[in-house]
């Protein structure tokens, strides 16, 4: 556990970074610009999750490999992984790039954005669209990173591009008034400088892996395993946007005072999700790792600990950010309504995003040995089958006001379904009977 945290902890504080990119965001908007603008950059934030997250999670199914390779000691495989890696950002930023600006407006009309926050939404998401390749391309580096051990090097990039981020937020907004368009613009370009460091960094410190700049070529076997594994990952991830874009329409109906509290209490539960986005991400390389050098007995051990470290973790900081939620608050905004709305929201997530944390590093752990097929099919139903009905009933037998409530109940379910995978499923239990056999041997 001792290694996992300390590996868990650059990613944690680089996730802190990252995040503050939207956090910064809302900060600058909401002392120079209206509420309907905290609005718009937070509605728009849905579609482009749409978008990205499958090939986010093609970066996921890269450091899985790598780490498995990693563990076998397969030094050709490994680069044959990152080379194909490479290729695959420019094929897939380019497109999402040029598909971003013309679908948007289709993606906020199906989002039923009001009238009043359409113009920046659309302007905000056509924007950050442009600057997708860049975003890819620095999380494949980093799941690159992660796969071969290092996780500091991503955090270094992103204190740098996070400091760019803020004074080009400050210089656009404040200084020269761009409003929504500063804040996206000043995005973009801190994505693009961390993936342009990162290349830097990997062709300096690792040169055995022959990275470049450009792509040059597609390892077949390579590539098909990455879609294997990574493609799940990243349908899931998409899907879950995607129903997390279902859900802001019922945000959306409530008008721009709810969308904007909305908008708000999400940057604070962002900040708790921290942790848990750091752990799993060790929680990956730890089991795929493992799972590559034969050392079962090993991911035994972490199966149990790495889940509840997550949990205990997470619920520490909530209880910390149900204490301080309305002093934090109070940064992005001063609107009573918006702050009663948003304090609700902070207060109900804090105190049930442990059973998040603790689904989350199970399906992380199993996930890392190849076996995702599970996770993804929870990962559904949880969204699909419990989140947004459960909204839905909420909103219109309820009141729409307080729709949040549903969070809790799918984070419940999706931590008993993964518990009942350690216990119930065969192929599971085959695995782990395997070091037992070999401790007795």
């Amino acid at each position: 556990m001792g290694n996992i945290m300390l590996f868990a902890l650059p990613i944690i504080l680089g996730n802190v970074l990252q995040y503050l990119y939207t956090t910064v965001d809302t900060l600058v908007i909401g002392n120079y610009c209206d509420y309907t603008a905290i609005a718009a950059v937070g509605t728009s934030s849905q579609p482009i999750e749409v978008l990205l997250c499958i090939f986010l999670g093609i970066g996921t199914g890269v450091s899985i490999l790598i780490s498995q390779h990693i563990g076998a000691g397969d030094k050709k495989s490994i680069g044959d992984a990152c080379r194909t890696a490479i290729s695959f950002v420019y094929l897939s930023g380019i497109p999402i790039s040029i598909l971003g600006w013309f679908i948007s407006p289709l993606l906020l009309k199906i989002m039923g954005v009001p009238s009043d926050v359409w113009d920046n939404a659309l302007l905000y998401t056509r924007i950050v669209l442009c600057s997708a390749m860049g975003n890819i391309g620095y999380n494949m580096n980093a799941g690159i990173l992660r796969g071969v051990g290092d996780s500091k090097a991503s955090l270094y990039f992103l204190m740098i591009s996070c400091v760019v981020n803020i004074i080009l937020d400050i210089t656009l907004v404040a200084g020269f008034g761009l409003g929504v368009a500063g804040v996206a613009v000043a995005t973009g370009t801190a994505m693009y400088l961390s993936w342009l460091f990162s290349i830097v960094y990997i062709k300096r410190r690792y040169p055995e892996l022959g990275f470049t700049l450009l792509p040059h070529g597609i390892a077949g076997s390579e590539l098909k395993q990455i879609i294997s594994v990574g493609l799940p990952i990243g349908l899931n991830n998409s899907l879950f946007s995607f129903g997390h874009m279902a859900l802001q329409t019922l945000v959306n109906a409530q008008g721009a005072v709810f969308m904007a509290a909305w908008s708000v209490s999400g940057r604070v539960t962002g900040l708790s999700n921290m942790a848990i986005t750091g752990i799993s991400s060790a929680a990956t390389t730890f089991s795929g790792q493992n799972f590559g050098a034969g050392r079962i007995d090993r991911l035994r051990d972490g199966q149990v600990r790495i889940p509840l470290a997550s949990g205990a973790i997470t619920l520490g900081a909530g209880l910390l950010f149900i204490a301080l939620r309305m002093p934090i608050l109070k940064l992005f905004t001063e609107e009573p309504e918006v702050l009663i709305y948003a304090g609700r929201f902070v207060a109900i997530m804090m105190l049930s995003q442990w059973m998040y944390a603790v689904f989350n590093g199970i399906s992380c752990i199993v996930n890392g040995t190849g076996r995702v097929k599970y996770t993804t099919i929870i990962n559904l139903l949880m969204l699909w089958a419990v989140r947004i009905p459960t909204a839905y009933f909420i909103d219109r037998f309820i009141s729409g006001d307080h729709i949040m409530y549903c969070f809790p109940i799918s984070f419940g379910f999706g931590m008993l379904c993964m518990i009942a995978y350690y216990v119930f499923s065969p192929s599971w239990k085959a695995l782990i009977l395997k070091s037992e056999i070999r401790a007795l041997s």
